[in-house]
C-alpha cells in the first residue's frame, strides 16, 4: 500500500508517541484522521501544523471507554475522507495498579481503552475494509505484554490482550485487511519516573538506551507501504529487551 494519499486513522495521536507517528504519515503523504480525548489543544496544535506543512488531517473527539464515543469516532472518520485504508490504535492508557491496591475500576479502565476500543474500531472499521477489498490495522502493544512488570498487571494484561485481539483478526479479515502488531520497548520515559528506575531499565536494555518515538513511526510506516505480505506478526522494537 502506498502512504501518499492513504486514508488512516490514527488513535491517541494529539501527543507523545502519537504525535510523531501522524508527523511521520504526513509527510509521507497520508491524509490522517487524528483522535483524541482531552488533549484538544495539543491536537488542534499537531492540526496546524500539518497543515502548514501541506497536509490533510481531520480532528474527531471521542472517549473510547465509552460505546456510543466509539460507534461515533468510527463512523465520523470513515467518512472524513470518503473511506479509510489503514487503521492504527495507538490510543492507551498506562499507569501502576500494584497488587492488593488494585481496583475494578482499574481494571475494567485499562482493559477497555487498550483491548476493547482496538477490538471494536477494528470490527467496524476492518469489516468495512474487508468488504471493500484491502486495508491495514496496526495495533501498538507493549513488549510486556510478554513480559509482564510487577506493578502494572492489569496494563500487561489488557496489552496481551491486544495481542491476542490482533492476531484473531488477522485470521478473521485476511486476505484483504493485514492486520500486524508493534511490540514497543522503553520509547519515552513517563514524567513520574525516578532515576533508580530509569538506570535499572536500561541494564536490561541489551542496546543499552531508550528508543526514540520515530522509531515506532519508521515500523508502522514500514508495515503500511514497505510489505503486503505480512499480517498476524508481532515486530517487537525494544532494543532487545525482550531477549534479555
Amino acid at each position: 500500500m502506498q502512504l501518499k494519499d492513504a486514508r488512516i486513522l490514527i488513535t491517541g495521536a494529539s501527543r507523545r508517541v502519537g504525535r510523531v507517528l501522524a508527523l511521520t504519515l504526513a509527510k509521507a503523504g497520508a491524509r490522517l484522521v487524528v483522535h483524541y480525548h482531552h488533549s484538544r489543544r495539543d491536537a488542534q496544535m499537531l492540526q496546524r501544523q500539518i497543515l502548514a506543512q501541506g497536509g490533510e488531517v481531520v480532528l474527531v473527539q471521542g472517549d473510547l471507554s465509552k460505546e456510543a464515543s466509539l460507534q461515533r469516532l468510527a463512523q465520523e472518520a470513515w467518512r472524513a475522507f470518503g473511506g479509510l485504508d489503514a487503521l492504527i490504535n495507538n490510543a492507551s492508557n498506562f499507569y501502576p495498579t500494584p497488587l492488593g491496591k488494585t481496583t475494578f475500576k482499574q481494571w475494567d479502565d485499562l482493559f477497555a481503552v487498550n483491548a476493547r476500543a482496538p477490538y471494536f474500531l477494528s470490527q467496524i472499521l476492518g469489516l468495512k475494509m474487508k468488504k471493500r477489498g484491502f486495508g491495514k490495522i496496526i495495533n501498538i502493544a507493549d513488549w510486556a505484554a510478554l513480559r509482564p512488570y510487577a506493578g502494572y498487571i492489569p496494563y500487561c494484561a489488557a496489552k496481551a490482550a491486544l495481542v491476542a485481539v490482533s492476531q484473531g483478526l488477522a485470521k478473521s479479515l485476511a486476505p484483504e485487511v493485514r492486520v500486524n502488531t508493534v511490540l514497543p520497548g522503553p520509547v519515552m520515559w513517563p514524567a513520574d519516573l525516578g532515576a533508580k528506575v530509569k538506570k535499572e531499565v536500561l541494564v536490561k536494555t541489551p542496546l543499552k538506551c531508550i528508543g526514540r518515538p520515530e522509531d515506532i513511526a519508521n515500523t508502522v510506516k514500514f508495515l503500511i507501504e514497505g510489505t503486503d505480505y505480512m499480517t498476524g506478526s508481532l515486530v517487537h522494537v525494544d532494543g532487545g529487551r525482550s531477549i534479555y
